[in-house]
């Protein structure tokens, strides 16, 4: 089948690339010059494992192609994906569709022949009937159906669960319609990967519980964790104890320094401003979004402890500010609202990221890039773990320690334990909800 996806962002590349795979012709559209000018040289523009490898081999296959002649892209498609951004408009919390009405606009104004219009954006629900209204009047001659198929990519690992789905969501009101989504989604059924097939509201409906409840899952550890440290219990014995029953699951439930990302800020505040909006507030997803807040501040308080009272004329060293390991996403990181608190407070910070430097430069100023974890350390008197990245997993606590001015470590994802920093020769170290240590104090 011939594919036409609009935006090559995170979502529409991912997609695109991974449906080029599948055997389908993939034409990915943007109206940015420079991301097409990169794509076409074999330039990935985000970061996401494997996926430069895979593009590759789809482009010289002769399934992939890139362009910003929409028109063209779309001239015999099947089906057209959109795929462009869906932020949270500011003032109100609702998902931002100003980029969903135009390419559909644009999509009817183009189309020739019966196509599918698929929402694959994270949308409010009824999205979908507005797509139809909007094409409708802009090409009342146009024959075509309205389909919803929202993502559940995690960013770090967005190929694999392409290809191998917890389940794929797909939202049609007619029989030819369904019949377009089962072809592009063959490769998966033939292979036994479920396939739900709803209305469209149910599907728009799916993708935001979905995420609100992982959200909320995320949250309620953290609570848990802060009263772990008052009663003097291991928030990772408890999550544990938790996990192992089959209806909560061990998913999930790893404290950490508040949830962040492209997804769960957004889609929170977008839920909770639906059931506004309806008269059914969305009371526990209100309450996740302000306690998500509260623990990134809790975690400056952390931090400001073990500098004795102030950050002002500390050095120190933070190790990971991407929200998650494995992308160059920083879109509502922790480090966001953490590490301005340092520098506002007068620290000297330097960072250390894999691969958040891109964007951590503009979002982060007033901090020093490092490469190296050990370096970074260097002369530091607090060194904050932040994001969990494989590269900070096993370090040499030993030689971190003995090259910092005052050993004080903020292990912020629960890498290590107080143990092991105290056989390193930390003086202090505090982790999230589990006992810690001062040497001294």
């Amino acid at each position: 089948m011939k594919i036409a996806m609009i935006g090559t962002g995170y979502v529409g590349l991912v997609s695109g690339v991974c449906f080029s795979d599948f055997g389908h012709t993939v034409v990915c559209v943007d109206k940015d010059p420079r991301k097409i000018d990169m794509l076409e040289r074999g330039e990935v523009p985000i970061f996401e494992p494997g996926l430069d490898a895979l593009m590759a081999k789809n482009v010289e296959a002769g399934r992939l192609e890139f362009t910003r002649d929409l028109e063209a892209a779309i001239d015999g498609a099947d089906a057209v994906f959109i795929t462009v951004g869906t932020p949270t408009r500011r003032g109100d919390g609702h998902a931002d569709l100003t980029y969903v009405m135009a390419a559909a606009e644009e999509i009817a104004k183009a189309a020739k022949d019966y196509v599918v219009i698929v929402t694959k954006s994270t949308v409010p629900v009824g999205t979908n009937r507005k797509v139809r209204e909007v094409m409708a009047a802009a090409n009342p001659k146009l024959e075509f159906d309205v389909a919803s198929n929202p993502e559940f990519l995690r960013e770090g690992a967005a190929i694999d669960d392409f290809m191998k789905p917890d389940r794929v969501v797909v939202g049609v009101e007619s029989d030819r319609a369904a019949a377009v989504m089962s072809e592009i989604y063959r490769p998966l059924y033939l292979r036994d990967f479920p396939i739900v097939t709803t209305d469209l509201e149910s599907a728009e409906m799916i993708k935001y519980a979905a995420n609100a409840f992982l959200a909320t899952k995320i949250t309620f550890i953290n609570e848990i964790a802060a009263l772990c440290e008052q009663v003097g219990a291991n928030v990772k014995q408890v999550s544990k104890g938790m996990g192992m029953d089959n209806r909560i699951g061990n998913k999930f439930l790893h404290a950490g320094p508040g949830y962040g990302g492209s997804c769960f800020p957004k889609d929170t505040k977008a839920l909770a401003r639906i059931g506004q909006d309806h008269g059914s507030p969305m009371h526990i997803t209100e309450a996740v979004i302000a306690v998500n807040e509260d623990i990134k501040r809790r975690m400056i308080g952390k931090l400001l402890d073990l500098c004795d009272g102030s950050f002002n004329g500390k050095r120190i060293a933070v190790l990971g500010v991407t929200f998650k390991p494995n992308t160059d996403d920083m879109r509502d990181a922790p480090s966001l609202t953490i590490v301005p608190a340092l520098v506002g407070g007068g620290a000297q910070v330097t960072v250390c990221d894999p691969q958040g430097k891109h964007e951590g430069e503009a979002l982060l100023p007033g901090v020093m890039w490092q490469d190296d974890p050990y370096e970074a350390a260097k002369g530091a008197d607090l060194i904050v773990l932040l994001t969990e990245w494989n590269e900070f997993r096993a370090l040499d606590l030993s030689k971190i320690a003995s090259g910092m001015s005052h050993s004080a470590m903020a292990d912020l994802r629960n890498i290590y334990n107080a143990s092991v920093a105290r056989d390193a020769g930390f003086v202090a170290y505090e982790g999230v909800g589990r006992p810690g240590f001062r040497v001294n104090a």
